[in-house]
């Protein structure tokens, strides 16, 4: 009975997957032809420590407050309160930061909230008549903000939504958006240590950049003219991911195997894989890897990405009394030929 439930939901989100990207399926005959034509890629950035260890595998055993980027069913995992920061390095000096605070409301739900902001620094203002500067800087701001919700049907399966504010800003010209995303859960075995997940992320309104940013002035002798360079409207980066994880369960150690595939609408598909073994609650190490299409080529002879695919971190947690804790999280994703990608990580678990 509980397989059938999950079964006919997977099929819900497949067929909503569809129906909100009308071209799927002839992008995917297209090959990939449809890479960069979308907009807000940051939502595709994994900011979060532990899960980007794993190279994002764990969609299906991830739990907490991280669970609003991968699955946000797996928000059904607080048990009180949990309130996570982080903070990535990004290329070209661009730096990432994120705070996420979940709390349990009831006996099954978990309400969750999530911030997260690019920082690009200080840019130099140019124009055609001054192409060498003098004008003053400007700083962009991408940043998004979620609302999320989820809840525990059964012992087995969970689900949950996210509703995304995105904005993007830069030097008078703004665009701003909504998305959501959603996902379920379903854990079986003696200590349910097969997990599996789907999750539908990414789905919402076209986005437009409006403002004075674009304007241009034409100067004649006698006239001034303003004239405004309306923007084209862009898609959000939907995508559905499907993974499935299992763990093994020792005294003092557990060993997580976990695997994912992702359905990219405007990106290439990947699959990704990670490992993680942990010591107690004390101690975690990750590994993962992802593989997509020109992953094993030199960059721009095929791989399209400057990651070269591999990724790893660990996590030191420390109890402090009863059942509140608190952990250190690092991550590492290189990267050629930009540099590569370090993230640090603080959570506590009240």
């Amino acid at each position: 009975m509980i397989m059938t439930k999950v079964s006919k939901l997977i099929k819900v989100f497949v067929l909503m997957f569809l129906i909100t990207n009308t071209d799927y399926l002839y992008s995917q005959t297209e090959g990939e032809e449809r890479v960069g034509q979308a907009g807000a890629f940051e939502l595709l950035i994994n900011p979060w420590a532990r899960s980007s260890g794993l190279a994002s595998a764990n969609t299906a055993s991830v739990r907490g407050i991280e669970s609003v980027f991968l699955n946000v069913a797996g928000l059904t995992g607080t048990n009180s309160t949990e309130v996570m920061f982080s903070h990535a390095s990004w290329f070209a000096d661009i730096s990432i930061s994120s705070f996420g605070v979940a709390q349990k409301v009831g006996d099954t739900g978990v309400m969750g909230l999530s911030f997260m902001s690019l920082d690009f620094g200080e840019i130099m203002r140019t124009t055609e008549e001054n192409p060498n500067g003098g004008l003053g800087t400007f700083s962009p701001q991408f940043m998004n903000i979620a609302l999320s919700y989820a809840n525990k049907f059964t012992n087995r399966i969970s689900g949950g939504i996210t509703l995304r504010l995105i904005s993007e800003s830069a030097a008078d010209i703004a665009a701003n958006g909504f998305s959501f995303d959603a996902g379920i859960h379903y854990e079986t075995g003696q200590r349910n240590q097969a997990k599996f997940g789907i999750a539908l992320k990414n789905i919402g309104t076209g986005m437009a950049f409006n403002g004075d940013g674009d304007d241009v002035t034409l100067m004649g002798e006698s006239y001034e003219s303003t004239f405004e360079i309306r923007s084209e409207q862009f898609e959000l980066p939907a995508l559905l991911n499907i993974g499935a994880s299992y763990e093994f369960l020792f005294s003092d150690h557990t060993l997580l195997f976990c695997s994912n595939f992702t359905s990219n609408s405007f990106a290439k598909d990947q699959f990704l894989l990670g490992t993680e073994y942990g010591y107690k609650d004390y101690l975690a190490l990750r590994f993962g890897y992802t593989f997509e299409n020109g992953i094993f080529d030199e960059f721009n002879q095929g791989r399209t990405t400057a990651f070269t695919g591999l990724s790893t971190g660990f996590s030191f947690e420390v109890p402090i009394k009863g059942e509140t804790s608190f952990s250190l999280d690092y991550s590492f994703r290189p990267a050629d030929p930009l540099s590569s990608v370090h993230t640090f990580g603080a959570r506590i678990d009240l």
